[in-house]
């Protein structure tokens, strides 16, 4: 069918209706993505805390039976390299006798709380725990405070093995381990 021009040999007005319909609506459409992009933007997290969401420790200058404490995602962090005595200690327990068996770990998920579950490297040395009492969020003395030779939370006196297992008081879980991995000497948690 061939369009219709009116005297002046312009283009019919329904043809001339329907281009500005299409400018109208994709000028409406720009317009709201503008709007609404830096609304949707604004939720992504911001450089400061992706950089916060992990953490690398070198752990090189551990020597085994010592510990230290950081800082992750604004709480402690308990890093303690086991001699072979904590070790075989810890190996000594039975899981059934534990308030907790559960390893609490997300990097064995599903696992009792045994040695191997609960350290980290090469040599499966390395613990590594949140440093947060799992009765009232305390922080637990460390460096082989409290009945078990691990942590000590003098707040309601919850002691923790050197495997950070609750052993004795009100806290009800073990200590949880973070996300944590082991690549050579640097541990990355997060």
């Amino acid at each position: 069918m061939a369009q219709a021009d009116d005297k002046h040999g312009h283009v019919a007005d329904e043809d001339r209706r329907d281009i500005l319909f299409l400018a109208t609506g994709a000028t409406a459409a720009i317009g709201v993505a503008s709007a609404v992009w830096p609304l949707i933007d604004q939720m992504n997290a911001s450089a400061s805390v992706l950089a916060l969401s992990t953490l690398e420790v070198d752990v090189s200058a551990l020597e085994p039976g010592q510990e230290m404490k950081v800082s992750f995602l604004k709480a402690p962090v308990f890093i303690r390299r086991m001699t072979e005595e904590d070790i075989a200690e810890a190996q000594k327990e039975n899981i059934g006798d534990l308030p907790d068996p559960d390893a609490r770990n997300p990097n064995a998920p599903d696992a009792q709380a045994t040695v191997d579950a609960r350290l980290l490297g090469e040599n499966k040395d390395l613990i590594v725990l949140s440093g947060v009492c799992t009765h009232l969020g305390c922080v637990p003395l460390g460096d082989g405070a409290g009945d078990y030779h691990g942590w000590f939370c003098p707040c309601h006196g919850s002691h923790y093995d050197n495997l950070g297992r609750i052993r004795q008081g009100p806290a009800p879980e073990n200590l949880p381990i973070p996300v944590a991995s082991l690549n050579g000497d640097i541990l990355k948690l997060g």
